[in-house]
């Protein structure tokens, strides 16, 4: 057995010896005596009997980074390479490699690793130590294991320049960089926590970046949740608990009626860490992004992985996930309909329901209810039918949905997409009587009380209320910018517009996170359809309720009059200011209406611009981008697109969402293009769009799902919230009991 005698372990400085230097210094040296008790409990609480264990690519920095967190906290460091391997062989690394071949030098260095112990010091490990199992779980069990995370063209680089041509593992045919690729895969198993690394930065301060990192690993308190209501002078209290990611997940919606935020807001990343991500894939970006805002105390990075490439690695026809299309002028399309469903709410709906499998206690079962103006129901039902048959025993979905509100081919797809854990209900009303009624059920402690007793049932939400739903958006509006500089259509630091189609503003607010985190968004444009709340209360500052009605138009997923993810909003910009924004919402619920101050309107200004688009001018648009290019844009793109050409200046691209397809709008799009004949089977308008070659074609998944027999009904409820309550339990007694 290898161990390290020649370092002191931090351990070896036990509190009673350090309390009789103390003692010695107390009235000579006081300023010496700070320090000593500063040094001391910094390193110790943040290292331990724990190593820091640095993993990496070769020339990823790790020994030099290595050293000078030693030095920063006054404990060993050991180089596996020079320390253990050269000592243990009695000869270099090179020299052994070449002794001994790949395959055997990868054995011979796994069984160092497992004869080697150490306690409280950094660790710098090989670029090829991931590669052997065994030793790395011996390594793992007693240390945090962090990868620095370098671009491999970075990587390239700095071995050129080291004058370093072949590595561990290379053989004739078989470069260097598809080794550094390879290897990949291996420090993504093994890591704890990862640090990003740019191409220009310094050892010092990805050191730095290494202590933050294991800092908040340590610290998962510090990463709590509000509610958007609570008032500053009431948090912290014995009767505030604190609530935490896996929390949040589980529970949707805050007791006091508000939406849970992170109290200390969302992470930031420099423009370094930003394009480091520029050659990275779609779910390496989401991994990146998405460790940074989950907290590994809820989701280890490991755990994380699995989920993400659950949701994206085989459920999405296009291999980019998000791909960005030129439009035309300074226009770009975000194509965020190749999901199963064919909309955007597949990117959370996808990962969603891993992630609230993974948070829950086993101890419960769970019935999420989830309201949709269109495209969230069938999402939601297909993301929750795909869990594991040991958490859909456990797990169950309940859709509710405007019976008369959506369009014959959304209806059809809710209904087709109904399975032994996931069911539709149509309700005799609006969307927003759905949303609200979701609300006032998850808020009823006596009922959701009574269904825990009586049967062993928690109630939770799944509409973007829900925290988890709005991080995986953020994901593709930074993953489209990322994309246009990796395109060469302007360098990083250049900024873009972003224009999406608002109904419940979760979209356009993952946008704003995204901003808010460093991506170069200038302006947010709000694009309303003939539901215009929302233009005019960005326009205005006064959010007017009185005297509107829902008017049913080609667009669905946008006819929406209360925007719930707007109360986030309004806190961020109110300064976390609960009880204004319980002020505002009060005054809604009573009055119908409120109104910013100056201030705050100038604030929200600064993000957002808005307009809105009539349904002549929604169809005119689909014909003349169809006429001019081929492409044929959904009701709700050319919603976008209408009001992007109105209000954005030109001076600076323009992303416009795509947030579904066309073909889940078959009756509006054939209008458009002036097609007379429209037969009302939903499968047969599919067929006869796709006979018109488009682009993109026809959706493969509903067409599968159109195709389907069987599960063509479902169920249709008053819009009463006794009889909706009734449907509810009687749901939990079939499925649960």
């Amino acid at each position: 057995m290898f161990h390290v005698v020649q370092y002191r372990p931090l351990r070896l400085i036990t509190q009673n010896s350090l309390s009789s230097m103390c003692f010695k210094l107390m009235l000579s040296r006081p300023v010496a005596l700070a320090q000593l008790w500063k040094s001391w409990f910094s390193s110790h609480s943040l290292v331990g009997n724990k190593n820091i264990i640095l993993m990496g690519p070769p020339g990823a920095g790790k020994t030099t980074v290595g050293r000078i967190v030693g030095q920063k906290l006054d404990c060993p460091f050991i180089d596996i390479d020079d320390d253990v391997l050269e000592t243990t062989w009695n000869m270099s690394v090179s020299e052994k490699l070449q002794d001994v071949g790949n395959e055997q030098f990868l054995e011979e260095e796994g069984k160092a690793l497992l004869n080697f112990s150490a306690s409280g010091s950094v660790i710098s490990l090989t670029g090829s130590n991931p590669m052997h199992s065994a030793g790395m779980q011996h390594m793992q069990k007693n240390g945090i294991v962090v990868y620095l995370d370098v671009p491999t063209t970075v990587i390239m680089n700095r071995l050129k320049s080291m004058k370093v041509d072949r590595i561990m593992g290379q053989s004739p045919g078989i470069s260097l960089k598809d080794i550094l690729q390879f290897r990949k895969q291996f420090y993504k198993r093994w890591y704890d926590i990862r640090v990003l690394c740019g191409g220009d930065i310094a050892a010092d301060v990805v050191a730095e970046k290494v202590l933050d990192a294991v800092k908040r690993y340590q610290n998962s308190e510090l990463e709590t949740f509000i509610s958007t209501r609570s008032s500053r002078s009431g948090r912290n209290t014995e009767n505030d608990s604190h609530k935490y990611f896996s929390d949040v997940v589980t529970e949707g919606l805050a007791p006091d009626g508000g939406l849970f935020v992170p109290e200390r807001g969302l992470p930031k990343f420099t423009a370094g860490e930003w394009q480091s991500l520029i050659e990275a894939t779609y779910i390496e970006r989401a991994q990146v992004i998405l460790e940074r805002c989950i907290h590994p105390a809820d989701i280890p990075a490991s755990k994380l992985a699995e989920i993400i490439g659950t949701a994206y690695g085989e459920n999405f026809t296009c291999s980019k996930i998000a791909p960005v299309r030129h439009l035309a002028g300074n226009q770009f399309l975000l194509e965020l309909f190749h999901g199963p469903t064919a909309s955007f709410k597949d990117f959370a709906l996808q990962m969603v329901p891993h992630v609230f499998a993974y948070c829950i206690p086993r101890s419960c079962n769970y019935l999420v209810l989830v309201a949709t103006s269109g495209d969230t129901g069938s999402a939601v039902l297909d993301g929750f039918s795909r869990l594991h048959d040991t958490d859909k025993q456990r797990i169950a979905v309940m859709n509710f949905f405007p019976e008369d509100g959506v369009s014959p081919i959304q209806k059809s797809q809710m209904i087709g997409c109904q399975k032994e854990n996931a069911w539709s209900v149509g309700v005799k009303s609006d969307f927003d009587f759905c949303q609200t009624a979701i609300k006032q059920i998850l808020t009823n402690s006596d009922y959701t009380g009574f269904l825990t007793v009586e049967y062993g049932t928690a109630l939770a939400a799944a509409n973007s209320i829900n925290w988890a739903r709005l991080l995986p958006q953020i994901v593709y509006h930074a993953s489209a910018y990322l994309d246009l500089v990796h395109q060469d259509i302007f360098p990083f630091g250049s900024p873009v517009d972003v224009c999406i189609p608002t109904g419940n503003f979760g979209n356009i607010l993952a946008a704003l996170y995204a901003k808010m985190m460093g991506i170069p968004i200038r302006k947010c444009i709000c694009a309303s359809n003939e539901n215009n709340v929302l233009t005019d209360f960005i326009r205005t500052g006064v959010y007017d309720l009185r005297g509107r009605k829902l008017i049913p138009t080609f667009s669905p997923a946008v006819d929406i009059l209360k925007s719930s993810n707007l109360e986030r909003y309004l806190h961020l910009i109110a300064n976390e200011d609960g009880q204004l924004v319980t002020q505002l919402y009060n005054q809604l619920e009573n009055q119908g209406h409120f109104q910013l101050r100056k201030d705050l309107l100038e604030k929200l200004q600064q993000d957002l611009v808005a307009g809105w688009c009539s349904e002549e001018d929604c169809l005119a648009a689909i014909h003349s981008v169809y006429s001019t290019t081929g492409y044929i844009l959904d009701t709700h793109t050319a919603v976008a697109k209408v009001v992007a050409d109105r209000v954005q200046d030109r001076t600076c691209p323009v992303i416009i969402s795509s947030t579904a397809h066309y073909s889940k709008f078959a009756p509006a799009i054939l209008r458009a293009l002036r097609i007379a004949e429209i037969k009302q089977n939903p499968l047969s308008q599919l067929h006869l769009l796709s006979s018109y070659s488009p682009l993109p074609p026809v959706h493969w998944g509903l067409l599968e799902t159109l195709k389907k027999k069987g599960n063509e009904d479902h169920q249709v409820c008053a819009a009463d919230m006794s009889m909706l309550m009734s449907r509810i339990e009687t749901l939990i007694q079939n499925h649960f009991m």
